[in-house]
């Protein structure tokens, strides 16, 4: 391969990740026409077409599929080995990109994060904020935060914070006018404020257990967020029963505003985990974040 193509390379994933040339073109720090020269130049020397553009969308063709795939994890792999080489002039340095929920992102990932950033000038961070169980390998994230049941197996998991406890809520006012549900089951006649997750393209069915016994409901209103601190403020609002992390919920509950119902159904879960591909190699950027973000008792 001419030793040009191999810059061309990282240009071209960036694209085809993204699916994108002006998202493509701001994380790579190029001008939007300078990049689609770069995927040009790379297309004529290869003699082939890696990319269908249209006035809307990028989409790569069979041979650009196969082209990422085949290249994308080896292309990261170099990158993280030049960001390794950091080590050598004492300093960590680099990028580190995560994806991650909002309730997650505020309530543990910045608070580690606020305390971390001041002692390493030279470590950046890219939060991504998304509900979608993300696949990072795919995305080119460096890791993902999600709860400990929702980690894939292959993946290393490392605990960034305490066990967390889902609980069902209403305001005052609805509860007021509708009967308390004794069960699960009994939620299907209830308003209920939903969470859309994307990858899934669904809504999230709410999980219950008691007694060994385990529940998915999925229940129906009129509103749908993508933000769980949105469905807590519809919740506030009336507008129906609401599925909400526990110590989001507590203020409102301690004041009377909320009144939580199903509790014998709402079990602890294993908290948030870091988790990221075993094949990753650890640059000293990414291991001083890991261990700067494990939840220690």
């Amino acid at each position: 391969m001419q030793h040009e193509n191999t810059k061309d390379l990282f240009a071209f994933v960036a694209v085809a990740t993204e699916r994108s040339f002006t998202k493509a073109a701001a994380k790579l720090g190029v001008s939007q026409s300078a990049l689609s020269q770069t995927i040009r130049q790379l297309e004529e020397r290869l003699g082939i077409r890696l990319l269908m553009r249209t006035t809307r969308s990028v989409a790569p063709t069979e041979a650009g599929e196969r082209l990422l795939h085949s290249v994308g994890p080896r292309l990261e792999e170099i990158e993280a080995e030049l960001e390794a080489l950091s080590a050598l002039r004492g300093k960590p340095a680099g990028t580190v990109r995560i994806t991650v929920g909002d309730h997650a992102a505020r309530t543990v990932l910045w608070p580690k994060l606020a305390g971390f950033l001041p002692d390493h000038p030279d470590i950046k961070v890219e939060v991504a904020l998304d509900y979608g169980l993300a696949d990072i390998v795919e995305q080119r994230y460096d890791a993902g935060v999600r709860l400990g049941e929702q980690v894939a197996k292959d993946m290393i998991a490392v605990r960034i914070g305490p066990d967390i406890r889902f609980v069902v809520v209403g305001a005052a006012s609805y509860l007021a006018q509708h009967p308390y549900p004794k069960t699960p089951q009994e939620l299907v006649g209830h308003r209920c404020i939903n969470l859309r997750l994307p990858t899934h393209g669904g809504l999230y069915a709410w999980e219950f257990e008691k007694d060994g016994q385990e529940l998915r409901v999925r229940v129906d209103g009129q509103l749908v967020f993508n933000s769980i601190f949105d469905v807590l403020e519809a919740a506030l609002a009336g507008f129906g029963l609401a599925h909400v992390p526990h110590d989001l919920a507590q203020p409102q509950l301690a004041s009377g505003r909320l009144q939580q119902v199903l509790d014998d159904w709402c079990p602890p879960w294993s908290g948030y985990h870091l988790y990221y591909p075993s094949r990753r190699q650890s640059s000293p950027a990414f291991a001083l974040l890991v261990d700067a973000l494990r939840y220690r008792n």
